[in-house]
């Protein structure tokens, strides 16, 4: 017996494509408990699609943020701006200033889906007096 017959003998057999977990099945956000309903309940809130369309271009402070987002509180633009930094969208860095000022910049995963949320307000802008009248029409005809 050579060599390579006791090492083939002592080698337990293993057949490694039996021995491999079967794929994950991909998200389903059809199904209740999927967890890519909270992503995209995240994604259809108006707050996080203004907020990432002004920070995709250039990095923003929390102040001018607040400013050009007419409507928007302190208080949901900070949670808004926690989540988005949650879920990678979006950095968050403290400058060395006096006072001490914030600065939000978009991440590569925010790019990404700011390109997606593009089409969206483009087919807002586009559409919006379609819908008005659409919604007109409704409502006259409801009495």
């Amino acid at each position: 017996m050579t060599t390579i017959d006791v090492l083939v003998k002592k080698a337990p057999s293993r057949n490694l494509v039996s021995q491999r977990e079967p794929p994950a099945p991909p998200p389903d956000p059809y199904a209740a408990g999927c967890p890519t309903r909270q992503l995209l309940d995240r994604v259809g809130d108006k707050w996080m699609v203004l907020t990432l369309g002004l920070i995709r271009d250039k990095p923003r402070r929390f102040n001018a943020l607040r400013r050009d987002i007419e409507g928007v509180t302190q208080k949901m633009l900070s949670q808004t701006l926690k989540q988005m930094d949650r879920d990678g969208l979006i950095t968050r860095t403290v400058l060395p200033t006096m006072p001490v000022s914030v600065e939000y910049a978009i991440t590569p995963l925010g790019q990404t889906l700011a390109a997606v949320l593009d089409g969206l307000q483009l087919w807002a802008r586009d559409h919006i007096a379609d819908v008005l009248a659409a919604r007109q029409r409704y409502d006259g005809s409801r009495g």
